[in-house]
């Protein structure tokens, strides 16, 4: 598929399911350093009393393949397991100076909510504008994130009203469904837009989003290539990439 002629219209689907981050807003960018900053942390006083190495945590690679689109605990459990560490699963109760799964994912929660009520949220203009286009032309749209702060970034961001179904980290965890690179939280959100998943597009910037499209079987898999990751994208699932999404309103 060539994305330069190839437009999305209501002959082939009724429905764009929208990944949040990276997509929508720029918080990819308030995530990836929140990662950073909360593994950086835990690493360095781990070699400090292990007597070890501290090797830091990349966004460039750490974060883009193990990390990002994942769900938070997830993705504490993916780095982790590269890094051959193993930890206490630990419980939603655990205090943030303790050493668990679900404390450093809170590590994590905490950092991110500091930089966003700081430096406040920002939009992709031109994502907006091309769902605009797509209800002028009846095609729904979802927003499908594995994040449990996707609300409240929707909110921070006025969008909220853009979307007819949200399915995010909060939504998955009270359905008990997998998320991402699984397929279960896009299926979910067509189910909720009354549509087949081959009148779907998935619109993903992440590795394991575009697997959870693919893996979906959705008819058009879009990779929205803001880090220069074009090639894993389309070898991960992706049909088309665009470097930004107002390409589409000019297919």
């Amino acid at each position: 598929m060539n994305q330069l002629n190839y437009s999305v219209t209501t002959d082939d689907f009724d429905a764009v399911l929208f990944d949040l981050d990276g997509v929508l807003t720029a918080t990819a960018k308030v995530h990836a350093v929140s990662w950073k900053r909360m593994f950086d942390e835990f690493l360095s006083q781990r070699s400090q009393d292990n007597n070890e190495s501290f090797v830091a945590f990349e966004i460039d690679t750490d974060y883009k393949h193990y990390v990002d689109g994942k769900p938070r605990l997830e993705g504490v459990r993916s780095f982790l397991q590269v890094r051959g560490i193993e930890l206490p699963e630990g419980s939603p109760d655990d205090v943030t100076e303790s050493d668990t799964v679900y404390s450093l994912g809170q590590r994590k929660d905490e950092i991110f909510h500091s930089i966003l009520e700081s430096d406040g949220v920002e939009v992709y203009e031109t994502s907006v504008a091309w769902i605009c286009y797509l209800h002028s032309q009846n095609i729904k749209t979802a927003v499908v994130s594995s994040s449990r702060n996707c609300e409240a970034v929707l909110k921070a961001a006025d969008i909220t009203d853009l979307f007819e179904a949200r399915v995010d980290g909060k939504v998955a965890a009270n359905l008990g469904i997998a998320g991402k690179p699984a397929p279960d939280t896009y299926l979910k959100a067509a189910q909720m837009l009354g549509v087949e998943p081959k009148r779907c597009v998935v619109v993903e910037d992440a590795i394991s989003g575009v697997q959870a499209g693919r893996a979906g079987e959705f008819g058009l898999v879009i990779g929205v290539n803001r880090n220069d990751d074009a090639d894993a994208l389309i070898n991960n699932g992706a049909d088309i990439i665009v470097a930004d999404l107002g390409e589409m309103l000019n297919s």
